[in-house]
């Protein structure tokens, strides 16, 4: 990996960090008081851990086979690693106070459904997933290929939970916000031809 791609991934990962954590520290005090919350927190230890694991598991030279220097995939990784992180910030100020680490209920919980909430249901989702898409790619995969799988499966099931949540809450809302916006892939309504059939 050069230089170049070293910053690139770093400068996008630290100000992710940086914000989450004074964003964190910010609701800390200020946030409305949970009604309802799962046990379910971040999955970002268990990404780490697992990578780290299965990085050490597995002999150095055998990356060889899934480690590609292509020009072309790391311009593309950057791209995605910056709309990616830009994507990610911006629900996180868009959800606010709403926001919190597990999967959890409010008083006077507020929907979201503008703004990059309008162009997927879970962007701060999307946003991590293409960070680590890009990230990948910039980094030319090898073992870097690992967090990206092992991310999907842990936030498929923490959507799960916050949706089941959200239907809860708001019975009505949440089930026309559902059928007119895609889960995790901006877009792929089009592509598949979905009709909104809310009423």
């Amino acid at each position: 990996m050069n230089v170049l791609a070293a910053v690139s991934i770093a400068v996008c990962w630290l100000v992710f960090a940086a914000v989450w954590l004074i964003t964190a520290n910010y609701n800390e005090t200020r946030a409305p008081a949970q009604r309802q919350r799962s046990w379910y927190g971040t999955g970002a230890i268990p990404v780490l851990i697992i990578s780290f694991a299965v990085r050490l598991a597995v002999p150095r030279a055998d990356w060889q086979a899934v480690t590609f220097s292509a020009p072309w995939a790391r311009f593309l990784g950057l791209a995605i690693l910056l709309a990616a992180t830009a994507l990610t910030l911006w629900a996180r100020f868009a959800l606010g106070l709403m926001w919190s680490a597990a999967p959890a209920v409010k008083e006077g919980h507020q929907l979201r459904t503008s703004g990059p909430y309008a162009i997927t249901r879970h962007p701060i989702y999307t946003g991590l997933l293409g960070m680590l898409l890009g990230t990948m790619l910039v980094a030319g995969a090898g073992p870097w290929i690992v967090p990206f799988p092992i991310a999907l499966i842990l936030i498929e099931f923490k959507i799960r939970i916050e949706e089941r949540f959200m239907t809860a809450e708001f019975p009505q809302d949440y089930p026309r916000y559902r059928r007119r916006v895609p889960q995790l892939v901006p877009g792929l309504r089009v592509l598949t031809g979905h009709q909104d059939v809310a009423g």
